[in-house]
């Protein structure tokens, strides 16, 4: 049995859906709130029960022994959520009982981190654990620094010889699309935004570049295929010899917005046509302008499973979900 905390989400309903198809016998820790968005995520899962967040602590003393990982994609992913108090109780102290349980019943954990955690990239997108470099970073949102704060914490633990898991690993997540996002509305990838644009309006809308080094449009970011990231946490969870680790998880090329609406017109058959306009005042001393993974060292430690290029993540992506009648995995 395995735990996947956000299973209903994105990644984690992914994830789901990976161990489902190796036979395992899933628990889902998740909020499904209104609408009949995220209980499609898990509509076709099979599953052995599904736990609302407050009850995971009673389930997971019922269940001591039986469970044998913990996937934990739980928490607050809004980027502009202002209610710190909320993302500190979800992403942080969610997360250190999750790592003390896991350290005392001798299983793995794989958490979310985020490539958040980088800020602006000054200090670089390197998917160091040590004390100092965690430190120096600096996060652009209450979401992003609470991410790194458990990242802090994990080094610690580490660093001081605290009880932990027997395998763990945080995983940095860069931009990652592809199917059961369609929950997270504004919080979507650009892709599944940029596709709706071009189907419903016949173009594309961009930011514009308020950095005189990035034209408009010409903003980069890694673009991921949730596959991929599934891979990772797969590996991480069920691989003996997976060494643990904070890991960044992305493609490790960086690409422009256009390069991605470029594509998504091609696949679609329409001429480009693309719109720029300002962006929105909340974001502007919060975005980002590059990021990259570097992928050498997660490589390194074991993960050997190739990655998905952007073509072929987008085409995948409208071939086999966007453009079908039922776009969930």
């Amino acid at each position: 049995m395995f735990l996947v905390t956000g299973g209903a989400g994105f990644i984690g309903s992914n994830a789901a859906a990976a161990l489902e198809a190796a036979d395992a016998d899933i628990v889902i820790s998740d909020r499904l709130g209104m609408g009949d968005m995220k209980w499609r995520n898990i509509a076709k899962r099979r599953l052995y029960d599904i736990i609302p967040p407050q009850a995971l602590a009673d389930f997971l003393l019922r269940f001591r022994g039986k469970v044998r990982g913990v996937i934990h994609m739980g928490g607050v992913s809004t980027t502009t959520e202002t209610d710190v108090d909320s993302v500190v109780a979800s992403n942080l102290r969610l997360s250190i009982d999750l790592w003390n349980h896991c350290a005392e019943e001798g299983i793995p954990l794989v958490y979310a981190s985020s490539a958040a955690t980088y800020g602006d990239g000054r200090w670089g997108f390197e998917d160091r654990s040590d004390a100092d470099y965690l430190a120096r970073l600096r996060p652009l949102s209450p979401y992003a620094w609470s991410k790194n704060l458990f990242d802090r914490w994990v080094s610690r633990a580490v660093e001081t010889g605290a009880p932990a898991p027997p395998r763990w690993a945080g995983l940095k997540f860069f931009n990652v699309y592809g199917p059961n996002e369609y929950h997270k509305r504004a919080q979507r990838s650009v892709a599944v935004q940029l596709h709706a644009q071009i189907r419903e309006l016949g173009r594309a809308r961009l930011f514009r570049s308020e950095h005189p080094d990035y034209p408009d449009g010409g903003q980069l970011r890694d673009f991921v295929w949730v596959g991929d990231c599934v891979n990772a946490t797969l590996w991480a969870l069920q691989d003996p010899a997976a060494q643990s680790g904070i890991y960044n998880v992305g493609s490790g090329v960086a690409r422009s917005f256009l390069d991605v609406a470029s594509i998504l017109f091609k696949e679609l058959g329409v001429a480009p046509d693309v719109e720029f306009i300002d962006l929105p005042a909340n974001l502007q001393d919060k975005y980002q302008y590059y990021t990259c993974a570097r992928m050498d060292k997660l490589k390194a430690a074991g993960f050997a499973k190739p990655l998905t290029s952007l073509e072929d993540g987008l085409r995948r992506y409208v071939g086999e979900f966007l453009g079908t009648e039922d776009p969930f995995r």
